[in-house]
Protein backbone atom coordinates (compact mmCIF):
# COMPACT_ATOMS: atom_id res chain seq x y z
CA UNK A 1 0.00 0.00 0.00
CA UNK A 2 2.96 2.10 0.98
CA UNK A 3 4.20 2.05 -2.93
CA UNK A 4 1.14 2.71 -4.23
CA UNK A 5 1.05 6.01 -2.01
CA UNK A 6 4.55 6.81 -3.05
CA UNK A 7 3.98 6.19 -7.17
CA UNK A 8 0.39 8.24 -6.26
CA UNK A 9 2.25 10.90 -5.09
CA UNK A 10 5.51 11.04 -7.63
CA UNK A 11 2.51 11.14 -10.67
CA UNK A 12 0.46 13.96 -8.81
CA UNK A 13 3.55 16.23 -8.61
CA UNK A 14 3.42 16.08 -12.57
CA UNK A 15 -0.22 17.24 -12.81
CA UNK A 16 0.17 20.00 -9.71
CA UNK A 17 2.72 22.57 -8.60
CA UNK A 18 4.52 22.10 -5.43
CA UNK A 19 2.44 24.82 -3.69
CA UNK A 20 -0.51 22.47 -4.53
CA UNK A 21 1.01 19.49 -2.24
CA UNK A 22 1.09 20.12 0.82
CA UNK A 23 3.07 17.30 2.64
CA UNK A 24 3.97 18.53 6.15
CA UNK A 25 2.40 17.20 9.25
CA UNK A 26 1.51 20.47 10.72
CA UNK A 27 -0.69 21.27 7.24
CA UNK A 28 -2.01 17.89 7.29
CA UNK A 29 -3.19 17.73 10.85
CA UNK A 30 -5.12 20.99 9.63
CA UNK A 31 -6.51 19.43 6.79
CA UNK A 32 -7.69 16.17 8.74
CA UNK A 33 -10.50 17.08 10.45
CA UNK A 34 -13.67 18.78 10.25
CA UNK A 35 -15.61 20.36 13.32
CA UNK A 36 -16.70 17.15 15.00
CA UNK A 37 -15.02 15.99 18.07
CA UNK A 38 -15.79 12.21 17.95
CA UNK A 39 -12.66 11.03 15.91
CA UNK A 40 -8.96 12.27 15.19
CA UNK A 41 -7.88 12.97 11.87
CA UNK A 42 -4.61 11.15 10.20
CA UNK A 43 -4.57 12.47 6.63
CA UNK A 44 -1.33 11.62 4.87
CA UNK A 45 -1.27 14.17 2.08
CA UNK A 46 -3.12 17.45 1.22
CA UNK A 47 -3.62 18.39 -2.43
CA UNK A 48 -5.11 22.07 -3.68
CA UNK A 49 -6.58 21.69 -7.48
CA UNK A 50 -7.84 25.28 -9.12
CA UNK A 51 -10.17 22.88 -11.74
CA UNK A 52 -12.19 20.59 -12.20
CA UNK A 53 -9.57 19.36 -14.95
CA UNK A 54 -6.73 19.01 -11.74
CA UNK A 55 -9.99 17.33 -9.68
CA UNK A 56 -9.96 14.86 -12.82
CA UNK A 57 -6.40 13.66 -12.59
CA UNK A 58 -6.23 13.29 -9.14
CA UNK A 59 -9.50 11.07 -9.38
CA UNK A 60 -7.67 8.92 -12.23
CA UNK A 61 -4.43 8.71 -9.94
CA UNK A 62 -6.61 7.60 -7.09
CA UNK A 63 -7.97 4.98 -9.10
CA UNK A 64 -5.12 3.82 -11.15
CA UNK A 65 -3.31 3.25 -7.28
CA UNK A 66 -5.90 2.41 -5.26
CA UNK A 67 -5.69 5.73 -3.32
CA UNK A 68 -8.57 6.76 -1.24
CA UNK A 69 -9.38 10.48 -1.34
CA UNK A 70 -11.40 12.45 1.12
CA UNK A 71 -12.69 15.95 -0.25
CA UNK A 72 -12.19 18.96 1.81
CA UNK A 73 -14.19 22.46 1.79
CA UNK A 74 -14.90 25.35 5.12
CA UNK A 75 -14.24 21.73 7.55
CA UNK A 76 -17.57 23.03 9.17
CA UNK A 77 -19.37 19.70 9.73
CA UNK A 78 -20.55 17.89 12.72
CA UNK A 79 -20.26 14.54 11.26
CA UNK A 80 -16.94 13.36 10.71
CA UNK A 81 -18.05 13.49 6.90
CA UNK A 82 -14.63 15.49 5.99
CA UNK A 83 -12.41 13.82 8.47
CA UNK A 84 -9.59 11.52 7.07
CA UNK A 85 -9.29 9.07 9.79
CA UNK A 86 -7.07 6.14 7.85
CA UNK A 87 -4.24 8.09 5.96
CA UNK A 88 -6.46 8.81 2.85
CA UNK A 89 -5.01 11.67 0.43
CA UNK A 90 -7.23 15.25 1.54
CA UNK A 91 -8.56 17.11 -1.53
CA UNK A 92 -9.02 20.78 -0.47
CA UNK A 93 -11.02 22.97 -2.34
CA UNK A 94 -10.46 25.91 -1.32
CA UNK A 95 -8.20 27.33 -4.29
CA UNK A 96 -11.23 26.39 -6.59
CA UNK A 97 -12.80 29.83 -5.09
CA UNK A 98 -14.03 31.93 -7.59
CA UNK A 99 -17.61 33.23 -8.48
CA UNK A 100 -17.12 32.26 -12.29
CA UNK A 101 -20.15 34.76 -13.67
CA UNK A 102 -23.16 36.19 -12.58
CA UNK A 103 -26.06 35.07 -15.12
CA UNK A 104 -27.94 38.05 -15.49
CA UNK A 105 -30.76 36.40 -17.83
CA UNK A 106 -31.63 34.00 -14.79
CA UNK A 107 -30.39 35.68 -11.84
CA UNK A 108 -28.10 33.22 -10.93
CA UNK A 109 -24.39 32.85 -10.23
CA UNK A 110 -21.96 30.13 -11.64
CA UNK A 111 -19.56 29.15 -8.88
CA UNK A 112 -16.27 27.30 -8.32
CA UNK A 113 -17.13 24.83 -5.18
CA UNK A 114 -14.65 26.46 -3.15
CA UNK A 115 -16.84 29.82 -2.94
CA UNK A 116 -17.35 30.65 0.53
CA UNK A 117 -21.14 30.77 1.37
CA UNK A 118 -21.11 34.47 2.39
CA UNK A 119 -19.17 35.50 -0.49
CA UNK A 120 -22.24 34.03 -2.71
CA UNK A 121 -24.50 36.20 -0.52
CA UNK A 122 -22.44 39.29 -0.36
CA UNK A 123 -22.08 39.28 -4.54
CA UNK A 124 -26.00 38.21 -5.39
CA UNK A 125 -26.60 42.17 -3.01
CA UNK A 126 -24.58 43.81 -5.38
CA UNK A 127 -27.26 42.62 -8.20
CA UNK A 128 -29.88 43.53 -6.00
CA UNK A 129 -31.09 40.06 -4.90
CA UNK A 130 -29.96 37.71 -2.44
CA UNK A 131 -28.50 33.68 -1.73
CA UNK A 132 -30.77 33.19 0.83
CA UNK A 133 -29.29 29.72 2.08
CA UNK A 134 -28.12 31.11 6.00
CA UNK A 135 -26.82 29.40 8.56
CA UNK A 136 -24.39 29.45 11.54
CA UNK A 137 -21.23 28.89 9.36
CA UNK A 138 -22.07 30.86 6.67
CA UNK A 139 -18.71 32.73 6.74
CA UNK A 140 -16.75 29.64 6.50
CA UNK A 141 -18.40 27.43 5.05
CA UNK A 142 -17.61 26.43 1.19
CA UNK A 143 -20.59 25.92 -1.61
CA UNK A 144 -19.52 22.63 -2.59
CA UNK A 145 -20.10 21.36 1.30
CA UNK A 146 -23.52 23.19 1.17
CA UNK A 147 -24.52 20.87 -1.82
CA UNK A 148 -23.13 17.74 -0.59
CA UNK A 149 -24.85 17.69 2.81
CA UNK A 150 -27.93 19.82 1.50
CA UNK A 151 -27.17 22.30 4.12
CA UNK A 152 -30.41 24.10 5.66
CA UNK A 153 -31.18 26.74 8.01
CA UNK A 154 -32.70 29.52 9.82
CA UNK A 155 -35.32 30.28 6.75
CA UNK A 156 -35.90 26.75 5.28
CA UNK A 157 -40.16 27.31 5.40
CA UNK A 158 -39.78 30.15 3.14
CA UNK A 159 -36.31 29.16 1.10
CA UNK A 160 -36.01 25.56 1.05
CA UNK A 161 -32.86 23.80 1.76
CA UNK A 162 -29.25 24.25 -0.83
CA UNK A 163 -30.90 21.46 -3.10
CA UNK A 164 -33.81 23.87 -4.02
CA UNK A 165 -31.34 26.45 -4.93
CA UNK A 166 -29.17 24.57 -7.59
CA UNK A 167 -29.12 24.59 -11.25
CA UNK A 168 -26.49 22.72 -12.45
CA UNK A 169 -23.88 20.97 -11.28
CA UNK A 170 -20.30 19.80 -12.48
CA UNK A 171 -19.18 16.60 -10.65
CA UNK A 172 -16.22 14.17 -11.47
CA UNK A 173 -17.21 10.64 -10.08
CA UNK A 174 -14.95 7.77 -8.65
CA UNK A 175 -14.94 7.12 -12.46
CA UNK A 176 -12.84 9.89 -13.08
CA UNK A 177 -15.61 10.82 -15.14
CA UNK A 178 -16.87 14.86 -15.37
CA UNK A 179 -20.46 15.14 -15.23
CA UNK A 180 -22.27 18.28 -16.30
CA UNK A 181 -25.54 17.66 -14.32
CA UNK A 182 -29.16 19.63 -14.74
CA UNK A 183 -27.69 21.90 -16.79
CA UNK A 184 -29.93 25.43 -15.46
CA UNK A 185 -32.60 24.00 -17.19
CA UNK A 186 -36.18 25.25 -15.59
CA UNK A 187 -37.56 22.20 -17.66
CA UNK A 188 -35.77 18.78 -18.28
CA UNK A 189 -38.19 15.59 -18.67
CA UNK A 190 -35.80 13.36 -20.19
CA UNK A 191 -34.82 10.71 -17.25
CA UNK A 192 -33.16 10.91 -14.40
CA UNK A 193 -31.98 13.80 -12.06
CA UNK A 194 -28.81 12.76 -11.26
CA UNK A 195 -27.90 15.87 -9.65
CA UNK A 196 -29.95 14.91 -7.09
CA UNK A 197 -28.20 11.89 -5.83
CA UNK A 198 -24.76 14.28 -5.48
CA UNK A 199 -27.23 16.59 -3.63
CA UNK A 200 -26.41 15.46 0.17
CA UNK A 201 -24.31 12.85 -1.03
CA UNK A 202 -21.25 13.92 1.60
CA UNK A 203 -18.84 13.58 -1.68
CA UNK A 204 -19.12 9.30 -1.32
CA UNK A 205 -20.19 9.27 -5.21
CA UNK A 206 -17.93 12.20 -6.64
CA UNK A 207 -16.27 15.36 -6.37
CA UNK A 208 -18.70 18.54 -6.88
CA UNK A 209 -16.22 21.26 -8.50
CA UNK A 210 -18.83 23.63 -9.54
CA UNK A 211 -22.20 24.79 -8.86
CA UNK A 212 -24.36 26.95 -10.34
CA UNK A 213 -27.21 28.53 -7.53
CA UNK A 214 -29.87 30.82 -8.24
CA UNK A 215 -30.61 33.77 -6.80
CA UNK A 216 -34.08 35.49 -5.40
CA UNK A 217 -35.35 39.03 -4.74
CA UNK A 218 -34.84 40.74 -1.33
CA UNK A 219 -37.39 41.20 1.31
CA UNK A 220 -38.09 44.76 1.71
CA UNK A 221 -39.56 44.78 5.29
CA UNK A 222 -40.00 41.84 7.88
CA UNK A 223 -41.41 42.13 11.37
CA UNK A 224 -40.20 39.85 14.14
CA UNK A 225 -41.87 38.00 16.87
CA UNK A 226 -41.60 37.00 20.16
CA UNK A 227 -43.85 34.38 21.86
CA UNK A 228 -44.84 32.21 24.73
CA UNK A 229 -46.51 28.74 25.60
CA UNK A 230 -46.72 26.07 27.51
CA UNK A 231 -47.21 23.52 25.46
CA UNK A 232 -45.64 22.44 21.80
CA UNK A 233 -48.53 21.70 20.60
CA UNK A 234 -49.94 24.80 21.20
CA UNK A 235 -47.48 26.36 19.46
CA UNK A 236 -47.65 24.45 16.20
CA UNK A 237 -51.09 25.43 16.23
CA UNK A 238 -49.57 28.82 15.91
CA UNK A 239 -47.35 27.76 13.59
CA UNK A 240 -50.20 26.74 11.19
CA UNK A 241 -52.20 30.12 11.03
CA UNK A 242 -48.83 32.11 10.78
CA UNK A 243 -48.04 29.77 7.76
CA UNK A 244 -51.44 29.69 6.29
CA UNK A 245 -52.25 33.84 6.78
CA UNK A 246 -48.90 35.36 6.43
CA UNK A 247 -45.68 35.21 4.37
CA UNK A 248 -44.09 33.22 6.62
CA UNK A 249 -39.96 32.96 6.77
CA UNK A 250 -39.24 31.63 9.85
CA UNK A 251 -40.49 30.15 13.07
CA UNK A 252 -37.65 29.15 15.34
CA UNK A 253 -38.52 26.86 18.67
CA UNK A 254 -35.78 27.02 22.03
CA UNK A 255 -36.75 26.17 25.86
CA UNK A 256 -36.82 28.53 28.68
CA UNK A 257 -33.34 26.49 29.58
CA UNK A 258 -31.63 27.32 26.72
CA UNK A 259 -33.35 31.20 26.87
CA UNK A 260 -31.32 31.50 30.04
CA UNK A 261 -27.90 30.47 28.63
CA UNK A 262 -29.04 32.77 25.83
CA UNK A 263 -29.73 35.94 28.03
CA UNK A 264 -26.61 35.32 29.98
CA UNK A 265 -24.31 35.43 26.89
CA UNK A 266 -25.98 38.74 25.44
CA UNK A 267 -26.18 40.57 28.61
CA UNK A 268 -29.69 41.67 27.89
CA UNK A 269 -33.17 41.24 29.47
CA UNK A 270 -36.01 39.18 27.75
CA UNK A 271 -38.66 41.46 26.17
CA UNK A 272 -41.88 39.42 27.86
CA UNK A 273 -41.23 36.63 30.74
CA UNK A 274 -38.13 34.56 31.10
CA UNK A 275 -40.46 31.80 32.82
CA UNK A 276 -42.70 30.22 30.28
CA UNK A 277 -41.68 26.29 29.01
CA UNK A 278 -41.37 27.22 25.30
CA UNK A 279 -40.91 30.08 23.22
CA UNK A 280 -40.82 30.75 19.39
CA UNK A 281 -38.82 33.33 17.26
CA UNK A 282 -40.69 34.42 13.79
CA UNK A 283 -40.01 35.94 11.16
CA UNK A 284 -42.48 37.48 8.35
CA UNK A 285 -42.73 39.30 5.22
CA UNK A 286 -44.83 42.15 5.31
CA UNK A 287 -45.78 44.27 2.46
CA UNK A 288 -48.72 46.95 3.45
CA UNK A 289 -50.17 47.86 6.42
CA UNK A 290 -52.82 45.53 6.19
CA UNK A 291 -50.28 42.51 6.52
CA UNK A 292 -49.11 44.54 9.79
CA UNK A 293 -53.00 44.30 11.34
CA UNK A 294 -53.09 40.55 10.43
CA UNK A 295 -50.06 39.99 12.32
CA UNK A 296 -51.35 41.42 15.41
CA UNK A 297 -55.02 40.24 15.07
CA UNK A 298 -53.59 36.87 15.18
CA UNK A 299 -51.21 37.29 17.75
CA UNK A 300 -54.70 38.70 19.86
CA UNK A 301 -56.41 35.75 19.18
CA UNK A 302 -53.82 33.28 20.10
CA UNK A 303 -53.29 35.48 23.58
CA UNK A 304 -57.09 35.14 23.96
CA UNK A 305 -57.31 31.69 23.24
CA UNK A 306 -54.31 30.72 25.42
CA UNK A 307 -52.03 29.62 22.71
CA UNK A 308 -50.07 31.84 23.74
CA UNK A 309 -49.73 33.03 26.98
CA UNK A 310 -46.84 35.88 26.11
CA UNK A 311 -45.72 37.38 23.24
CA UNK A 312 -43.83 40.82 21.76
CA UNK A 313 -43.77 42.25 17.86
CA UNK A 314 -40.42 44.24 16.84
CA UNK A 315 -41.01 48.10 16.43
CA UNK A 316 -37.94 48.42 14.73
CA UNK A 317 -35.09 46.89 13.54
CA UNK A 318 -32.88 47.38 16.73
CA UNK A 319 -36.25 44.85 18.47
CA UNK A 320 -36.52 42.70 15.66
CA UNK A 321 -32.09 42.20 16.31
CA UNK A 322 -32.46 41.38 19.65
CA UNK A 323 -35.41 38.96 19.11
CA UNK A 324 -33.22 37.26 17.01
CA UNK A 325 -30.25 36.98 19.12
CA UNK A 326 -32.20 35.03 21.99
CA UNK A 327 -32.33 32.72 19.28
CA UNK A 328 -29.14 32.75 17.20
CA UNK A 329 -26.79 33.15 20.51
CA UNK A 330 -27.97 29.43 21.95
CA UNK A 331 -25.61 27.67 20.15
CA UNK A 332 -22.65 29.81 21.40
CA UNK A 333 -23.98 30.42 24.61
CA UNK A 334 -23.19 26.74 25.71
CA UNK A 335 -20.34 26.32 23.71
CA UNK A 336 -17.59 27.01 26.92
CA UNK A 337 -20.29 23.47 28.41
CA UNK A 338 -18.32 21.60 25.47
CA UNK A 339 -21.78 20.11 24.27
CA UNK A 340 -22.16 16.65 22.43
CA UNK A 341 -24.87 17.68 19.65
CA UNK A 342 -27.18 15.97 17.86
CA UNK A 343 -29.66 16.59 14.96
CA UNK A 344 -32.61 15.36 14.54
CA UNK A 345 -36.35 15.36 12.67
CA UNK A 346 -39.61 14.33 12.88
CA UNK A 347 -42.53 14.93 11.14
CA UNK A 348 -44.94 18.18 12.75
CA UNK A 349 -48.11 15.29 13.63
CA UNK A 350 -45.27 13.41 16.06
CA UNK A 351 -43.10 16.24 17.26
CA UNK A 352 -45.49 17.13 20.48
CA UNK A 353 -44.67 13.45 21.03
CA UNK A 354 -41.28 13.08 20.24
CA UNK A 355 -40.59 16.11 22.75
CA UNK A 356 -43.00 14.44 25.53
CA UNK A 357 -40.53 11.38 25.32
CA UNK A 358 -37.63 13.24 25.21
CA UNK A 359 -38.05 14.88 28.10
CA UNK A 360 -38.85 11.33 29.83
CA UNK A 361 -35.17 10.77 28.81
CA UNK A 362 -33.67 14.44 30.45
CA UNK A 363 -35.58 13.48 34.15
CA UNK A 364 -33.55 10.26 34.10
CA UNK A 365 -30.28 11.74 33.30
CA UNK A 366 -27.65 12.10 36.61
CA UNK A 367 -28.44 15.02 38.53
CA UNK A 368 -25.09 16.77 37.52
CA UNK A 369 -26.12 16.14 33.26
CA UNK A 370 -28.15 19.08 31.65
CA UNK A 371 -29.73 18.55 28.28
CA UNK A 372 -30.20 21.76 26.38
CA UNK A 373 -32.59 21.69 23.22
CA UNK A 374 -33.81 24.32 20.19
CA UNK A 375 -34.42 24.12 16.51
CA UNK A 376 -36.52 24.77 13.51
CA UNK A 377 -39.95 23.84 14.97
CA UNK A 378 -41.59 24.46 11.82
CA UNK A 379 -39.18 22.05 9.34
CA UNK A 380 -39.42 19.01 12.67
CA UNK A 381 -36.08 19.84 13.33
CA UNK A 382 -34.04 19.44 16.56
CA UNK A 383 -30.88 20.29 17.63
CA UNK A 384 -30.05 18.45 21.47
CA UNK A 385 -27.14 19.20 23.43
CA UNK A 386 -25.82 17.33 25.92
CA UNK A 387 -23.67 19.65 28.23
CA UNK A 388 -20.50 18.15 29.71
CA UNK A 389 -20.29 18.21 33.31
CA UNK A 390 -17.13 20.70 34.35
CA UNK A 391 -16.30 17.38 36.65
CA UNK A 392 -16.92 14.64 34.37
CA UNK A 393 -13.78 12.98 32.50
CA UNK A 394 -13.88 13.22 28.62
CA UNK A 395 -13.80 9.45 28.70
CA UNK A 396 -16.92 8.90 30.88
CA UNK A 397 -18.68 12.35 29.13
CA UNK A 398 -18.92 9.77 25.99
CA UNK A 399 -19.58 6.54 27.81
CA UNK A 400 -22.66 8.73 28.65
CA UNK A 401 -23.68 10.76 25.31
CA UNK A 402 -22.79 7.69 23.16
CA UNK A 403 -25.60 5.81 25.69
CA UNK A 404 -27.95 8.87 25.42
CA UNK A 405 -27.46 8.86 21.58
CA UNK A 406 -29.08 5.35 21.68
CA UNK A 407 -31.64 6.46 23.18
CA UNK A 408 -32.48 9.45 21.50
CA UNK A 409 -32.27 7.23 17.97
CA UNK A 410 -34.52 4.94 19.51
CA UNK A 411 -37.36 7.52 20.28
CA UNK A 412 -36.75 8.99 16.49
CA UNK A 413 -37.09 5.46 15.07
CA UNK A 414 -40.15 5.03 17.16
CA UNK A 415 -41.62 8.24 15.81
CA UNK A 416 -40.54 7.61 12.20
CA UNK A 417 -37.87 10.70 12.13
CA UNK A 418 -34.58 11.02 10.67
CA UNK A 419 -31.32 10.67 12.89
CA UNK A 420 -29.55 13.66 10.88
CA UNK A 421 -31.75 16.21 9.75
CA UNK A 422 -28.73 18.19 8.04
CA UNK A 423 -25.95 17.76 9.53
CA UNK A 424 -24.92 14.46 7.28
CA UNK A 425 -24.53 11.19 8.45
CA UNK A 426 -20.23 10.63 8.13
CA UNK A 427 -18.52 8.47 10.75
CA UNK A 428 -20.24 10.10 13.92
CA UNK A 429 -23.81 8.67 12.72
CA UNK A 430 -22.72 5.55 10.03
CA UNK A 431 -24.14 3.07 13.00
CA UNK A 432 -27.49 4.05 13.56
CA UNK A 433 -28.25 4.68 9.90
CA UNK A 434 -30.54 1.48 10.31
CA UNK A 435 -32.98 4.07 12.99
CA UNK A 436 -34.20 6.06 9.82
CA UNK A 437 -33.06 3.49 6.67
CA UNK A 438 -34.36 0.25 5.31
CA UNK A 439 -32.20 -2.02 4.81
CA UNK A 440 -33.56 -2.35 1.15
CA UNK A 441 -32.40 1.44 1.60
CA UNK A 442 -29.34 0.71 2.37
CA UNK A 443 -28.76 -1.47 0.12
CA UNK A 444 -29.80 0.77 -3.02
CA UNK A 445 -27.45 3.29 -1.63
CA UNK A 446 -24.71 1.02 -1.85
CA UNK A 447 -25.31 0.04 -5.05
CA UNK A 448 -25.92 3.83 -6.11
CA UNK A 449 -21.59 3.88 -4.80
CA UNK A 450 -20.68 1.00 -7.02
CA UNK A 451 -21.86 2.64 -10.14
CA UNK A 452 -20.06 6.03 -9.58
CA UNK A 453 -17.46 4.85 -7.62
CA UNK A 454 -16.44 1.19 -8.08
CA UNK A 455 -13.41 1.45 -6.41
CA UNK A 456 -14.41 2.96 -3.21
CA UNK A 457 -11.89 5.62 -3.79
CA UNK A 458 -14.26 8.55 -2.55
CA UNK A 459 -15.01 9.18 1.13
CA UNK A 460 -14.98 5.38 2.12
CA UNK A 461 -16.34 4.24 4.94
CA UNK A 462 -18.53 7.53 5.31
CA UNK A 463 -22.39 6.78 5.48
CA UNK A 464 -22.12 3.27 5.43
CA UNK A 465 -19.17 0.43 4.89
CA UNK A 466 -19.33 -1.44 1.49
Amino acid sequence: MQNNHDSFLNDIQNCLTEKQVLTSSEDIKIYSTDSSKDFSGHGSLVLLPYSTKEVQSIIRLAKKYNVCLVSSGGRTGLSAGATATKKEVIVSLEKMNSIVKFISEEQSLLCQAGVITQHIQEEALKHNLIYPISFAATGSSHIGGNVATNAGGIQVLRYGNTRDWVTSLTVVTGNAEILHLKKALIKDATGYDLSQLFIGSEGSLGIITEVTVKLSSSVKKSISLLLASDSVNNLLKVYFQYKNKTPLMAFEFFTKEALKYSLEHCKKNCPISDQHPFYVTAEIEVQSERDEEVLMQILEENLEQQLVIDGTISQNKDQSKLIWDLRENISESIHYKNPHKNDVSVRLSNLEPFINDLQQLISKLPDNYELIYFGHIGDGNLHINLLKPLEESAENFQTTYKQFDLKIFNLVKKHKGSISAEHGVGLVKKDYLNFSKTLEEINIMKQIKKIFDPNNILNPGKIFDL
